[in-house]
């Protein structure tokens, strides 16, 4: 199979969906892999780095597209590449559907093969291909609030982890999964006092011994979060539902109930966004303040480490890529579940039940997409 490695266009982001080495890995078995001119520079890897991995380097990303049975990127494909995408091409990317419905619009038109990274599974009932991603942008969302509690960055004034004599800041993570995990071991690393929140009781009991003494597992409740909001410095929001948008845990109205100055951090704003008062900021402009509360909502948080970005995405994507040139998309999703659950929009259709509900499209069962 060809395999095309576009670089990615999306504002200030600089990952690349494969490093030299997967391409190498790629070539070990048989398939050939374009690589759009300057992919990798902005993770470290130039075109040289490709052709003597045995990559052939392309000069646009419309010869990538021309000549590739299946694309990958990391980013979903841009407005400006819709036109670019064939009928049947495979591509295989992070899509986040739910949250763009011109994007899932545009997709159904194009008739491709649409294999999303976020919705592939582990026996397990885990996301491969989103946990790495999420190990990072958790880690980041302690970093960056951190950053913005600084009153040169419109926030409190307030030391993440305090001195001695003097409290720190307080944390409330909401979710208890990937992102919100790493995000309160971070938090606590500084110093904080975190409540991480979730709604499994087995997760809470899990987290309560495995975490930090200053980590305070709670269950979720929207009164939970009412009453905290009100004490906390910080909120992460760190809730995913699979393939569907964020719900919105932080009200408008709890923003007049919180702190001058407190930050929130909105990991889910690639799903739609877990704050009412979220919207999309890039890594350019990536704070805005509303009712005197710093939000951060930066869409692509780990594009701004690229190098472990990069290398730790293609650790955990290189092998289902690997799968479906070797045996196609129809035959890798009939033999292997995880892909299976990965088809979100095949040939027009929509086959991902979160995405149909979403924007009130028909849904069609992926064991008839397959079937066909």
């Amino acid at each position: 199979m060809i395999v095309g490695v576009l670089k990615e266009i999306k504002v200030e982001e600089n990952r690349v969906c494969m490093t030299p080495a997967g391409a190498e890995i790629m070539k070990h078995n048989g398939h050939h892999v374009l690589i759009e001119t300057s992919a990798g520079v902005g993770s470290g890897f130039s075109d040289e780095d490709y052709k003597n991995a045995g990559a052939e380097i392309s000069p646009s990303a419309a010869d990538v597209y021309a000549r590739s049975e299946m694309v990958m990127h990391v980013k979903e494909p841009q407005p400006n590449e819709y036109p670019l995408i064939r009928e049947g091409q495979i591509v295989f990317t992070y899509f986040h559907f739910a949250a763009g419905e011109e994007l899932t619009r545009a997709m159904i038109d194009r008739k491709a093969i649409c294999v999303t990274y976020e919705t592939i599974t582990h026996p397990d009932g885990s996301l491969p291909l989103l946990t790495p991603m999420s190990e990072v942008a958790g880690r980041m969302a302690a970093q960056e609030a951190a950053k913005y509690l600084e009153r040169a960055q419109g926030g409190r004034g307030i030391l993440m982890g305090g001195v001695p004599g003097v409290a720190p800041a307080t944390v409330m993570v909401i979710g208890g999964g990937v992102v919100g995990t790493h995000a309160a071991q971070m938090a606590c690393g500084l110093g904080a006092k975190v409540y991480l929140l979730d709604m499994d009781l087995d997760r809470l009991r899990h987290l309560s011994e495995v975490m930090p003494k200053n980590c305070f597992p709670m269950m979720s409740s929207p009164a939970t979060v009412r009453e905290l909001v009100k004490e906390v410095d910080v909120v992460i929001g760190a809730v995913l539902v699979h393939g569907a948008k964020a719900p919105k845990l932080v009200t408008r109205d709890m923003l007049t109930t919180m702190k001058p100055g407190s930050v929130l951090v909105d990991v889910a704003i690639d799903q739609g966004g877990c704050f009412e008062t979220s919207k999309a900021t890039t890594h350019t402009d990536p704070i805005y303040t509303v009712d005197g509360v710093v939000h951060y909502c930066v869409a692509n948080m780990p594009g701004a480490v690229p190098l472990t970005s990069t290398m730790a995405l293609t650790n955990a994507t290189l092998p289902y890529a690997v799968k479906l040139a070797n045996q196609g998309w129809k035959q890798a999703a009939l033999a292997d579940d995880g892909i299976r659950d990965g088809l979100n929009v095949v040939s027009g259709q929509v086959c991902y039940a979160g995405v149909a509900d979403a924007f009130g499209l028909d849904f069609v069962p992926v064991e008839t997409v397959l079937q066909a």
